[in-house]
């Protein structure tokens, strides 16, 4: 019984990380800093990586952790915009400016994947917890 329950609970702390970094994700998108060269460096979509077990307890554990929360490789998006004082200065790809690698809709779509997974996570929760107290009622 509580095998199923420290599984339930690693998966609801795993997806509550992931939505974490959704919404960091989302509410970082526009921001931009600058390098020590001058020029403007976009925000880079993080993604938590998951990984099966938790090294705190063993290598025979059960469950799910975030194993780490890495920088997403996908190359930014280059809009035309000459004026704008976060523009490349030289290069080929002078006149354009970096855009964030945050797509709106696939963080939105990665969100509902995994509210959907913290809701199964809750319902084995629930269903275990359900069992251990029909079982206990069953004993008495």
């Amino acid at each position: 019984m509580f095998a199923t329950l420290e599984i339930a609970a690693s998966g609801l702390v795993a997806q509550r990380t992931a939505l974490d970094v959704i919404a960091g994700n989302i509410a970082m998108r526009d921001v931009v800093t600058w390098d020590g060269n001058g020029d403007a460096v976009p925000y880079r979509r993080k993604i938590a990586l998951f990984s099966p077990g938790d090294p705190t307890r063993g290598s025979h554990a059960t469950g799910v952790h975030v194993e780490t929360i890495a920088e997403d490789p996908t190359p930014f998006g280059m809009r035309w915009a000459p004026e704008d004082p976060r523009a490349v200065r030289n290069g080929p790809e002078q006149g354009y400016m970096r855009t964030s690698n945050v797509d709106y809709h696939t963080e939105m779509v990665n969100a509902i994947v995994a509210m959907r997974a913290y809701e199964a996570n809750t319902a084995v929760a629930e269903m275990a917890k359900h069992m251990a107290a029909t079982s206990l009622r069953l004993l008495a």
